[in-house]
């Protein structure tokens, strides 16, 4: 880890427009590539999201690539008026092509989530699966900002608090366990929210995609906490009545993290999900 990084540094991918993404990759390289899509929040950044879970797939045979999306972690942080899907996607689009990749997995939660749905109904010959955990982009925004988890979150940025101690206030309802927000995860997340621009503090621009979920393709698997304060669960319900090839595990005493939550759990299935599809 570098010693003025709060995350261990990966590579850096150059994907145009003045742009870097950086991300970790593991597992062998001629393994199928699946492509880690974190959150949004204060701090956010593929490793810290899922350092608990991509070595485990790595291990078994995969190719694991963990990426910050543009405007988190260490990539590229562009000073615009908003970030919205279609920016998203498009940096994950010119990320996929720069890395050469083809038919890959995406494996997304809450934002990431909702740019692994849109990315597959923009290129939907390039996603061989998804697996989804509580992805937003399957209501109205107004849903979404009614939640507890969310509402909590913007009261601490309009506040302008900043720090470890508001990093803690701004997460402590993404757990079920608030025991499982470690001082790691702050003191990974907390520096890095420091370098973030307004528009990843801001209400990010995502659509209700609800009704274009039956153009999926692809298989799905799906991950909902029962007791998630971000993205209502009646979103899993959507998934599996309008995604054809769509299955959902609900899991009790649990938040907005599943695969930190209930990893090995998480780890279990997906492996059984990209083995047998």
């Amino acid at each position: 880890m570098s010693s003025t990084s709060p995350i261990p540094v990966g590579h850096f991918a150059d994907i145009g427009q003045g742009q870097q993404i950086h991300y970790h990759d593991a597992g062998p390289a001629a393994g199928e590539a699946v492509v880690f899509l974190h959150g949004a929040g204060g701090g956010a950044s593929g490793y810290s999201n899922f350092k608990g879970n991509y070595p485990c797939l790595a291990e078994a045979g995969y190719r694991t690539i963990v990426m910050d999306m543009l405007g988190f972690g260490l990539s590229s942080k562009p000073d615009i008026p908003m970030y919205d899907l279609d920016f998203f996607v498009d940096g994950l689009k010119r990320f996929i092509d720069t890395l050469g990749l083809s038919r890959v997995t995406l494996l997304g939660n809450s934002l990431g989530g909702a740019v692994a749905l849109g990315y597959a109904l923009a290129h939907p010959q390039e996603v061989s699966r998804l697996i989804l955990m509580a992805p937003g982009g399957v209501e109205d925004l107004d849903t979404y900002l009614a939640m507890p988890g969310i509402a909590n979150m913007f009261a601490v940025y309009r506040a302008g608090k900043s720090g470890p101690d508001a990093m803690r206030e701004v997460m402590r309802l993404q757990l079920f366990d608030p025991a499982l927000l470690t001082d790691d995860i702050i003191q990974e997340r907390a520096p890095l929210a420091a370098l973030q621009t307004q528009a990843a503090r801001s209400v990010m621009k995502v659509p209700n995609m609800t009704e274009r979920l039956a153009e999926l393709r692809c298989p799905v698997m799906g991950f909902w906490g029962v007791n998630d304060q971000f993205n209502p669960v009646g979103g899993a319900m959507k998934l599996v009545q309008h995604a054809p090839q769509a299955r959902i595990l609900l899991v009790n005493r649990c938040g907005h993290w599943v695969q930190v939550e209930h990893r090995e759990l998480f780890n279990r299935t997906c492996l059984d999900f990209l083995r047998n599809g």
